[in-house]
């Protein structure tokens, strides 16, 4: 009988978001029992829904969204997104530099299929959006991890990522907002990593999804907008920010010296071409999203839900003995770290499948995010401080008696 084997591309991809602690939860749930979900940012299931006007816009287009649109997307859904760049001070981007997407996660695929050569490295953060790994690894190329600081706010080690640049390195991956640490770069990282680029010769790669969910009074600034002279694609979307996962609506820009990347630029475009486009429903809603009122506005200011839940979360696990953890600046993440001498943890993973079995709780380990030790885990906090409480309650409960090594 004839079989199929994995092929050779995928053999060495991990993403752990939804890996074999995700399978446990399931195998758990279908036995009865009720999981506590900490792990995946959707923002749908905590009560947060899309702006009326959003919806309504989906609704009255839906009609007239029947066919394909030019591969790249419809005019009015990239001129809203041209005039965003303008906003955030993004240079010499027009409306042939702007490609639509189902969300920015195929565009990421996209856009790392059309520059890896077998070989070629990508340096990714750890810890990082475990996406940007894998599709490094499935378009054949290598990530190679650069460490962001948890002393320093969580910020990219400028030293550490010059020291990993070698003659097969293609491009350099920011994520920020970041995910999984909730970190918000200041300028002068930014500039340190443009300065970086500009030196090697690299593409920036700036995932920018969380950008309008800062707090703090804070500003998000755009890394294309400190590198105009640096070849950058920034990817954002309306999944985050609008409460819309399920609609899958992203972008991706090209900006900066666009004269050295013609041959890559022709690959993107021909990707592009080949899935046709991405979905038209969702194209329709971007110029009403990222022209009205922007109601995500009043969830990260004081007072707001994710402002608040972000306060208590913080200060909670700060306060169960063993744990600490970094305030996050934006995104609604955090990334507590463990004292793994007090615990005896040597596999983030088993302690997140114990913590599941023990207390129906589901965390996602550092692993899930590329991070080297077992001392991490990620925690998603868009459930309400009720909901949260009760997970602290569980966690305080879970630690004050856990032990790995025993």
């Amino acid at each position: 009988m004839k079989t199929f084997q994995k092929s050779n591309k995928l053999r060495d991809v991990r993403y752990d978001v939804r890996g074999p602690v995700v399978e446990e939860a399931a195998r758990l749930e279908e036995q009865g029992m009720k999981v506590l979900k900490l792990n995946i940012g959707n923002p749908a299931p905590f009560g947060f829904t899309a702006p009326e006007e959003v919806i309504r816009d989906m609704r009255q287009n839906i009609v007239n969204s029947q066919g394909y649109s030019e591969s790249k997307g419809l005019f009015t859904a990239r001129k809203a997104i041209m005039q965003y760049c303008q906003l955030k001070k993004i240079p010499n981007v027009d409306m042939d530099d702007i490609y639509t997407g189902n969300g920015a996660s195929e565009l990421i695929q996209l856009a790392l299929h059309a520059l890896l050569n077998d070989g070629d490295e990508v340096l990714v953060p750890s810890p990082d959006y475990p996406l940007w790994t894998a599709c490094t690894h499935l378009a054949g190329g290598k990530a190679v991890h650069y460490v962001c600081d948890e002393q320093s706010e969580w910020y990219p080690d400028l030293q550490d990522i010059e020291s990993k640049i070698t003659p097969k390195t293609k491009a350099l991956v920011v994520i920020n907002p970041n995910n999984p640490t909730g970190a918000l770069y200041p300028r002068q990282i930014l500039e340190g990593i443009a300065d970086i680029a500009r030196r090697h010769g690299l593409i920036l790669f700036s995932d920018e999804i969380y950008d309008r969910l800062v707090m703090d009074g804070l500003e998000h600034i755009s890394l294309a907008s400190v590198a105009p002279d640096v070849f950058c694609v920034t990817l954002n979307g309306l999944s985050k920010s609008h409460m819309v996962c399920g609609f899958r609506v992203g972008w991706m820009v090209l900006s900066g010296n666009k004269a050295i990347a013609k041959d890559y630029i022709s690959g993107l475009t021909m990707l592009s071409s080949m899935r046709l486009c991405s979905n038209v429903p969702g194209q329709a809603i971007i110029q009403t999203a990222l022209g009205g009122y922007q109601s995500v506005n009043e969830y990260v200011t004081v007072g707001g839900r994710i402002c608040e839940q972000r306060e208590y979360i913080h200060k909670a696990l700060n306060q169960i003995p063993g744990i600490s953890a970094v305030k996050p600046k934006a995104a609604f993440y955090i990334f507590p770290k463990i004292d793994t001498s007090k615990f005896g943890i040597t596999d983030d993973q088993k302690f997140a499948i114990d913590f599941l079995r023990q207390k129906g709780v589901l965390v996602v380990p550092g692993s899930g995010f590329n991070w080297k030790q077992p001392d991490h885990f990620r925690v998603v906090y868009l459930p309400r401080v009720e909901v949260l409480q009760e997970a602290v309650t569980k966690m305080t409960d879970f630690f004050a008696t856990y032990r790995q090594d025993i």
